[in-house]
């Protein structure tokens, strides 16, 4: 039997089985050895939710994403998370109807509490998550009378729902981004947004009409925090639904608040904006979101019609050779054309001297 010293030392051996139970394992680098134990996926995460996720939806979803995850994985405890568990969970998400766009997110959420958690020594190994691929889906946006039918019904029941309304179609910015303004953020003809999905704050400038929606009505009481500080997440998509329904919207799933950020976006797009300018108005960290909306910029293609449509065929041969497309080869420069034409005027006068030496 080993002795205390040697244990404290580290020295391997087959005698630590002894220190293992159903619940937790021993592990030991180097010089040290520590115990690790077994862990719940919710348990992972309520130890490390704080710390890697804001207050806000994003974090709600993500709650809602573990959730899930520790059902189907029935409770299981591990200290190891190994392949064979990764791919059995995305088995069971893609039986269960989610698209691969829908379990690269549940995915991305695990990952980093799995990442947090084999940092800070709860788990000691990690499965490799590699990125499901994703369908290019058709993305919706609303046409100018849509807006218009929509936006009176919202105004119908909530002004300030009216006003931030418009301020999110004309900034392009998220719902979350839009009710965390103060009023600091708001400086003469420009608004920032710090409190980004991202992480990085952007200024854009405001349209007219954004100048005219973030000016409080005067009322009596203490100023709010910021111009849409009123509202919550919850009561502004209340109003939505209601209005939705109303306009004959109601079956359209893709009719969200997160349309009007499309619709900015397509709308900077389709006015002849660069995509790289439309990536910093958005805000999106990586110019291949941006890309979703590239195929509306159709103006760059016109001139292609005009080649196409050029009927070739038709064409005369001095058409041809004036031609910006005539091929150089079979295509003389006037240049080269008139020295010919010069030395075959040059050459009576030459055969003419000859024949007087002759003489």
């Amino acid at each position: 039997m080993m002795t205390n010293e040697a244990i404290q030392e580290g020295y391997p051996s087959d005698q630590f089985s002894i220190f293992s139970s159903q619940n937790s394992k021993i592990k030991y680098t180097y010089n040290k050895i520590r115990e690790v134990k077994s862990h719940r996926v919710g348990e992972l995460f309520s130890a490390y939710r704080d710390i890697l996720w804001d207050d806000g939806r994003h974090k709600y979803n993500v709650s809602s994403f573990i959730g899930e995850i520790d059902e189907i994985l029935l409770g299981e405890r591990f200290s190891a998370f190994d392949q064979s568990t990764l791919d059995n969970l995305i088995g069971t998400l893609r039986q269960r109807g989610n698209s691969n766009a829908t379990i690269n997110r549940k995915m991305a959420a695990l990952s980093k509490l799995l990442r947090k958690a084999y940092k800070m020594g709860d788990i000691h190994s990690l499965p490799e998550f590699r990125r499901q691929k994703e369908r290019a889906g058709r993305i919706r946006f609303l046409e100018r009378d849509e807006e218009a039918r929509l936006f009176a019904a919202i105004r119908s029941r909530s002004e300030d729902a009216y006003r931030l309304s418009v301020f999110l179609v004309d900034s392009g910015c998220r719902l979350g981004e839009a009710l965390g303004l103060i009023w600091n953020d708001i400086q003469e003809h420009r608004v920032s947004f710090w409190i980004t999905k991202s992480g990085r704050s952007r200024t854009i400038p405001m349209t007219e009409r954004v100048k005219e929606v973030i000016k409080l009505p005067p009322s009596e009481g203490r100023r709010p925090k910021g111009p849409f500080t009123t509202f919550s997440q919850a009561q502004y998509r209340a109003i939505w639904n209601e209005a939705k329904a109303e306009v004959g919207l109601a079956a359209d799933d893709q009719v969200v608040p997160h349309i009007l950020r499309h619709t900015c976006a397509s709308r900077l797009v389709q006015g002849g904006i660069d995509i790289r300018r439309v990536q910093m108005w958005l805000g999106h960290q990586t110019l291949s979101m941006t890309m979703r909306y590239a195929h509306l910029a159709t103006n760059d293609l016109d001139g292609c019609v005009v080649v196409l449509e050029t009927p070739r065929c038709d064409q005369s041969a001095s058409d041809a050779q004036n031609s910006v497309f005539a091929s150089p080869v079979t295509a003389p420069s006037p240049l080269k054309a008139g020295r010919k034409q010069a030395g075959d005027a040059k050459m009576p006068a030459k055969v003419a001297r000859k024949n007087s030496k002759a003489k």
